[in-house]
C-alpha cells in the first residue's frame, strides 16, 4: 500500500506510508512517515522500542533542506507490527526491513542513520546490501564497551514484561489518560514508548539480546560508505567509546562529539546542521540529477 496523507500535518509533503513484508507468522505490516520529495533519500531509524516520532524533528529538518527522509517503526516499534515470537525479531531483521522499504518507495540508495540499536541496523544495512548505502549516520552505537549498561538496562525489562506483565500493562493503562497534547514533547514520546502490550516488548528484546547485535569488527572494517559518527558525552549505554572504535574501524568515518549529555535532543541546533550538510554531501549526484531534469 502506498503513503497515506497524514493525519498531523507539518511539512506539505509528510505523509504516513505502510508495507509489507514476508515475516514467520506471515505477512507482517510496517508502518513509516515520508517526508519531503526528490531523489536523494535518508531514512532514519529509533532507538530500540521507541517509536519512530523521535527523529520527527531531524526528518523535517532535513527534508526542508531538500532532502526525501523516511522514518522507520521495525517491526515490533510504534505503528508497526508488534508479533509476540521471539524469533522475528534481531537487527538483521529489521536490517532486511530497511532495504524491504527502500525497495517500497523505489529508491536506489539512502543515507540510512540511527540512533543507539537504530545505529547497529544503519551498520547491518551497510554489511548487507552495501549497495544501497550512500553514507551512514550512527548517533551512539551500543557495541562492545555498552554490553554490560545494555544488559543492566534490558534485563530487568524482559524479566519484568516476561513473568510480570501486569506491571507493564498497569503502567500503559495508568498512563493512557495523560493528555498528549499537554506534555513537554520528550513526555509525550516516553508515554508512547510505555504504551506496548508485555508480550510484543518481551519478544523484541529477547530477540535482539540473544540475536546478533551488531556487525563483527572485521565487518565494520569492510564498509566503504562514509560515515558520520556521534559519540555521546557522559552517556554510560552509549559510551563515546563504542563510537570512536566505529570511527577507527569504517575507512574515513568522522567522529563528531557531543558537547553535553543528550544533545541532539535538548539543543539540537548545531547537530542537525553538522547531519544536514553530511546528508546533503552524500547526496549530491541524486540532487545534481534532479536539478537537470527539472530544467
Amino acid at each position: 500500500m502506498r503513503a497515506q496523507r497524514a493525519s498531523k500535518p507539518a511539512l506539505a509533503s509528510e505523509q504516513v506510508g505502510r508495507f509489507f513484508v514476508e515475516g514467520r507468522r506471515g505477512r507482517d505490516r510496517l508502518e513509516f512517515t515520508e517526508y519531503g520529495a526528490g531523489d536523494a533519500w535518508v531514512v532514519l531509524l529509533p532507538p530500540l522500542l521507541v517509536p519512530r516520532r523521535v527523529h520527527d524533528r531531524t526528518a523535517r529538518m532535513l527534508a526542508s533542506n531538500g532532502l526525501h527522509v523516511l522514518a522507520l517503526d521495525p517491526l515490533g516499534h510504534g505503528g508497526s507490527d508488534r508479533p509476540a515470537d521471539p524469533l522475528s525479531y534481531s537487527v538483521r531483521a529489521f536490517a532486511e526491513q530497511v532495504v524491504a522499504l527502500l525497495d517500497h518507495v523505489g529508491a536506489g540508495r539512502a543515507v540510512v542513520g540511527g540512533s543507539a540499536l537504530g545505529a547497529n541496523v544503519a551498520l547491518e544495512v551497510a554489511v548487507l546490501a552495501p549497495e544501497r548505502v550512500a553514507g551512514l549516520v550512527l548517533d551512539g552505537p551500543v557495541l562492545e564497551n555498552a554490553l554490560g549498561a545494555q544488559l543492566s538496562l534490558l534485563s530487568p525489562v524482559l524479566a519484568t514484561a516476561r513473568y510480570a506483565p501486569f506491571a507493564v500493562t498497569a503502567l500503559r493503562l495508568a498512563t493512557r489518560p495523560v493528555p498528549r497534547r499537554a506534555v513537554p514533547e520528550w513526555v509525550r514520546l516516553a508515554l508512547e514508548t510505555v504504551d506496548a502490550r508485555p508480550g510484543p516488548v518481551a519478544a523484541v528484546v529477547h530477540g535482539v539480546l540473544f540475536g546478533r547485535f551488531a556487525p563483527s569488527s572485521a565487518e565494520r572494517a569492510s564498509v566503504t560508505a562514509p560515515a558520520l559518527v556521534l559519540a555521546r558525552t557522559l552517556d554510560p549505554f552509549h559510551p563515546a567509546g563504542d563510537a570512536e572504535t566505529v570511527a577507527e574501524e569504517i575507512p574515513g568515518a568522522v567522529l563528531e562529539r557531543t558537547e553535553a549529555p543528550l544533545e541532539w535532543r535538548r539543543r539540537p541546533e548545531r547537530l542537525d546542521l553538522v547531519v544536514t550538510r553530511f546528508a546533503r554531501e552524500c547526496t549530491r549526484p541524486a540532487r545534481r540529477a534532479r536539478r537537470t531534469r527539472s530544467s
